[in-house]
Formats: structure tokens, C-alpha cells, sequence
């Protein structure tokens, strides 16, 4: 378990200082929450220019007067400390923290200006010796992880806008870049920068927060352009803290840690290094940042973080653990938002919906997008077009047909998807899900003569009970705000009997769709063919709703946390195929809409024209 030195060579250099493990330090329980959250006990090394090495409790880094890189960061965890040569003594900051019983915790060869409360203390290090030695081989008790905060209460609804950091140096090379600040953007990263600017060019926001990491800082200020509102850095914003991964190449990592790299890859929640959970803490983290994010008085908020903390931001605001690491894909530049809403009548956490997930400067679908693993099978959910009652109020009629504005959406999702070969297509009975599937097999099946294909495509098309809109019995046409005065609709059906189909049974139903999706995917086994397999399923909002939720495992409880719009497509992979876990590619895509894309952010009252 070594701990590599964030302030210049993260430990690639080829002879390696001997390390002291953190288990030579006594078992720690921090007396006071405010002084430390968990036991934050690293191993240190470095072995090319601060020639630093050693075990502390990382509280607080400065400048390094070597390297020159750090600068001063207070409650961080595991990304560096400052070290420097001092005679031929190795020098380096562990902060002092007393233990439960009254003792310190920090001396490591003799009790160096012992002190209680979160002092600093510079303690020699020259080398390993039989003790050291001997406790670098004991075992490491595993990190308790301790229960997750709930989200603040808000007084007013707040938008908040991810965006990933565009292309990196580091991403374009393969190598696994954590929380380290080498990497900038390349010249692609900047075009999608630029790319996400002109995209929210038109949204209004108060503030932005952004991760300090270089790349994620110039992200930043390419689409913030020349606004004047402020601008301020979280450093708990960071990327992931991966340790001794820091630096290396994707393949370097494979070799050099062979089960743990596995673990990291399959397990991510799971994944030890160094003698810390870095997905556990980073869920950790996500929730500080959301406390000072939410408790900002801004109403519209922009977020430009990384992928790993914007996946953990989404998941920590819609409630999910970090075993959903790798499954709400966050591409370069991709824009999510998140909606909270405040509970009425109530001091409790506010309300949170997903409008969109990785909206991405490129289509969700197009060969480029190289975010994620390679899928074997995709499923591309596609809500169909606009009826005259979809705007604003519940469904009037099962048989209600899409107006003007529902065919161009249509027509437009039907040319998005020319770009993918398209296996087949399972649409709702109803006939706004049936005549938004035509257009998209009438469109693909002509992806020859359109330039889009060199031979004729042939969708096979076939209609799922199961996809069937929700019965909103007395609610159909009315007006949500009038049915449900206060709070959610989809709160308040489960408990109201509005003379439609039963949450319950709509639930248990969805999830019949979602099955019938996979028995399909799972059909098409046999066509020989190693491209991706792409089965789009065409229904309603409601439907592809409870579906993402069944595709993540969730219950009838989180019908309400994700949002999609008429027109839009939902995007999951199956990289593991149908029987395996499903990554949300992207959630209510509407860019393909042009004109009609549904914006960033809300109108405000002085929005007249909207």
C-alpha cells in the first residue's frame, strides 16, 4: 500500500525510496467529526525530486520548494504532501491529530512536537529501518466508510449544470490521470469546450464552481466567456484520488496490479489501493461539494468538474451508492442537469429529478463517442413526438395522435439515427409511438439511396404490449399543477386512486418491458455480425422513465427522479450484453432537435419571450 507522491513523479520513477506503511501508526478515531472525517492515514514515497517518503495523516499540502506544483490546499485526502531535503535528512508535513484516548498520533521515529487538535509537525525521515520494516508487512484494517449526509434543504428551486472537462492530453495518451494536474487540454478539448460554449451561450447562470485542476479550470473559462458572474474553485471538485494508478498507462496499470486493476474495472466500489477505497471517497466527497453547492443562493449553477466526481455528483444527488460507478457516463464536455426542488412545508432534502444526463457535444450515438467501454448492445430509447396535449398536461387520450411540431420531431430523431444501423425497432400500441417508428424505419430502410448506406438496411419492427403509455384514468388532459396542487405528481399517484392503473401494476409492467427488450436483444444472437447490435424502443415518457429505473435496479420510489422529454432519445449499453449491468449512455438527448432542443436552463420570469 504506497501512497506516491502528488507533487512530481507519483512514484514511475524506477528506485523507489523505502515506504513505512500506515499501519505503523495507532489505531485513530478522530474525538471531533470537524477534525477529520475517517482515518486518513497514507503511505508516502517519492523517489525523484522531493525525495520523500514516509506515513502521515494528510491534513493540509503547501508549495513544494522543489517542484514547485502544490499549492495550499486544507482536509485533503491522499493528494500530497510537501517534502524537501534538508542536509541528508528528508523532510515532510504530517499533521498531529489526537487519539481517542488522549495520545497523539504522528510520531514515527521518535514523539515529535506532540500536540492536540490538527497541528502541523515536520518529522525526519532517513530510511527504513527494522521496525518500519517490520510494520510495512502488517495488515492495514480496511477504511469503515461512514453513512452518508443527506442533501440540505433548499428555500427555492435550483438548476445545476455538469459539464465535463473537454479532452485532455492525458486522455488522448490512455493514461489513468486521477487527481493529478499534468495533463491540459488538446486542441480538440478546446474545439469541445467551445463546442459546449455556443451550446449554452443563450442559458443565464449566477455562479460557476469548477474543479482546480488545470484542465477542468480552462473548460471553465472557455464557457464562461465574458460572463461577469463569480467564478469560484472547490477543491473537493478534484478527480478521483487514485494513488498509485496516478500517472500510468492503461496497460501499465494491468500489469503492474494485475487482481487489483480487475477489481478497479469490475468493482469499482470494492477497489483497495494504497490502503484506501477511492470510489467510496469520492462518494464521500461528492456529498461535501453538494452542501456547499446547494447552500450557494444561485437558482441556475454551473458545475465544470470531471468524469469520476460528475458521475459521483449525479449519483449522491439521485440517492445511488458507489456501486453505480461506470453506470451514468459522463463523455468530455458532456452536459448533465440536475433539478432540485424543495420539499413543501418541510425542512427536509430538497425533491431531485435528472433532467438529462451526458448531453454531449456530439450525437450520443455517433461512432466517435469513445467515453465508456464497447458495447456488444445498445438499446436507444426514443419517446415519441408531440401530441397536442404533451406540453402541458397528462396524456388526453391513448389514441391521441402527434400534432405538427410531433412529426418534425420525429422526422429529425428518424435523420439521427441514420448514422446507425438499426436491427430492429419495438414500439407502443398507440398511435403517436407507432407513427414516430415509422418514420424511423421508413428513414433507415432508405439509408442507401440517402447516401447513408452503400446496400438497402431492413428493420424489422414489431409492436410491445407492455410499452403501452400509463392509464392515467381521471387525470387524462388535466393540468398537473391542478391535479397535484403541491409536490409531485408521481408522489402523489402512488397514494391517490385517480381511477387509472395503480403504480404497483404499472411498475410491475415497465419491468416486463424492460425484460421484453433484453429477450429480444438476446434473439438477435444469431445475426452474424460483430457491430454493435441497436434495438430502438419507441414509447412514451413515463415508460422509458420506469425502465432506466428497472435497467439500474431501482424501485417504484425513484419514478420521478428522471426526466425525459417528447422527441428525445435515451441511450443504454449493455457492455456485458443483455444479462449484464446497463450504462445510461445518456439520458434525454434532444440537441438533434435544432430549433426545437429543449434548453439548458429554465426561463426566468423576466423571459417574456420564451
Amino acid at each position: 500500500m504506497n501512497f506516491t507522491c502528488n507533487a512530481c513523479c507519483y512514484g514511475r520513477s524506477d528506485v523507489l525510496i523505502p515506504a513505512v506503511s500506515a499501519s505503523h501508526f495507532h489505531s485513530f478515531h478522530s474525538p471531533s467529526p470537524s477534525l477529520l472525517d475517517r482515518e486518513l492515514i497514507a503511505n508516502v514515497k517519492c523517489s525523484y525530486s522531493c525525495g520523500l517518503t514516509g506515513s502521515c495523516l494528510l491534513r493540509e499540502r503547501k508549495t513544494c520548494p522543489d517542484c514547485k506544483t502544490l499549492s495550499s490546499v486544507k482536509s485533503i485526502l491522499g493528494a500530497g504532501v510537501w517534502g524537501r531535503k534538508r542536509g541528508g535528512a528528508l523532510l515532510f508535513q504530517a499533521s498531529l491529530l489526537p487519539n481517542s484516548n488522549g495520545s497523539t498520533v504522528g510520531d514515527l521515529r521518535k514523539n515529535v512536537n506532540r500536540a492536540y487538535g490538527p497541528n502541523l509537525a515536520e518529522v525526519i525521515v532517513t530510511g527504513s529501518d527494522q521496525a518500519t520494516d517490520k510494520a510495512s508487512k502488517m495488515p492495514v484494517r480496511p477504511i469503515v466508510v461512514p453513512e452518508l449526509p443527506t442533501l440540505p434543504s433548499i428555500p427555492a428551486p435550483k438548476r445545476v449544470v455538469l459539464v465535463r472537462h473537454g479532452q485532455s492530453t492525458w486522455n488522448a495518451e490512455g493514461r489513468i490521470q486521477g487527481s493529478s494536474d499534468f495533463a491540459v487540454l488538446t486542441a480538440k478539448g478546446e474545439i469541445q469546450a467551445e463546442t459546449s460554449r455556443q451550446m449554452l451561450l443563450s442559458d443565464f447562470f449566477d455562479v460557476c464552481f469548477y474543479s482546480p485542476l488545470a484542465r477542468a479550470k480552462r473548460t471553465a473559462e472557455i464557457i464562461w466567456g465574458e460572463r461577469t458572474e463569480p467564478m469560484i474553485s472547490i477543491h473537493d471538485l478534484r478527480e478521483i484520488d487514485l494513488y498509485g494508478f496516478q500517472g500510468l498507462m492503461k496497460n501499465e496499470g494491468k500489469e503492474r496490479y494485475g487482481d487489483a486493476y480487475r477489481t478497479w474495472q469490475v468493482d469499482a466500489a470494492n477497489f483497495l489501493i494504497d490502503g484506501h477505497y477511492p470510489v467510496r471517497e469520492l462518494w464521500a466527497r461528492a456529498h461535501k461539494c453538494w452542501d456547499e453547492i446547494l447552500r450557494h443562493e444561485g437558482q441556475s449553477i454551473l458545475v465544470v468538474a470531471h468524469n469520476a466526481v460528475n458521475q459521483a455528483l449525479v449519483a449522491t444527488a439521485t440517492g445511488l451508492g458507489p456501486h453505480y460507478f461506470r453506470q451514468l457516463l459522463q463523455s468530455n464536455c458532456g452536459v448533465s442537469v440536475l433539478d432540485f426542488s424543495p420539499q413543501i412545508g418541510s425542512d427536509g432534502p430538497p425533491y431531485v429529478c435528472l433532467d438529462r444526463l451526458n448531453q454531449t457535444p456530439s450525437p450520443p450515438v455517433a461512432a466517435e463517442q469513445g467515453s465508456g467501454r464497447k458495447a456488444g448492445y445498445r438499446v436507444i430509447l426514443v419517446c415519441h413526438g408531440a401530441t397536442e396535449t404533451s406540453v402541458e398536461r397528462f396524456p388526453a387520450s391513448a389514441d391521441e395522435p402527434l400534432n405538427m411540431l410531433g412529426v418534425i420531431q420525429a422526422q429529425k430523431t428518424a435523420e439521427l439515427l441514420l448514422d446507425v444501423t438499426v436491427n430492429s425497432v419495438l414500439c407502443s400500441p398507440q398511435p403517436n409511438a407507432r407513427r414516430t417508428a415509422k418514420a424511423i424505419v421508413e428513414v433507415q430502410e432508405a439509408a442507401d439511396c440517402l447516401g447513408a448506406d452503400c446496400v438497402p438496411r431492413y428493420v424489422e419492427e414489431n409492436q410491445l404490449e407492455e410499452l403501452a403509455d400509463l392509464d392515467w384514468g381521471q387525470w387524462k388532459g388535466q393540468i398537473p399543477t391542478e391535479v397535484v396542487p403541491q409536490g409531485r405528481w408521481q408522489d402523489a399517484i402512488q397514494h391517490v386512486d385517480n381511477g387509472g392503473e395503480s403504480i404497483a401494476e404499472f411498475w410491475k409492467r415497465a419491468g416486463h418491458a424492460w425484460k421484453g427488450v433484453l429477450d429480444h436483444l438476446k434473439s438477435l444472437d444469431a445475426a452474424p455480425s460483430s457491430q454493435t447490435k441497436n434495438v430502438v424502443v419507441v414509447a412514451h415518457e413515463v415508460i422509458h422513465t420506469a425502465m432506466i429505473g428497472h435497467c439500474l435496479g431501482l424501485t417504484p420510489a425513484s419514478i420521478g427522479t428522471f426526466h425525459v422529454d417528447t422527441g428525445s432519445i435515451s441511450v443504454v449499453d449493455l457492455p456485458d450484453g443483455p444479462s449484464g449491468r446497463g450504462v445510461v449512455r445518456c439520458l434525454n438527448y434532444t440537441a438533434h432537435l435544432g430549433r426545437w432542443a429543449v434548453p439548458i436552463t429554465l426561463p426566468t420570469l423576466a423571459d417574456e419571450d420564451f
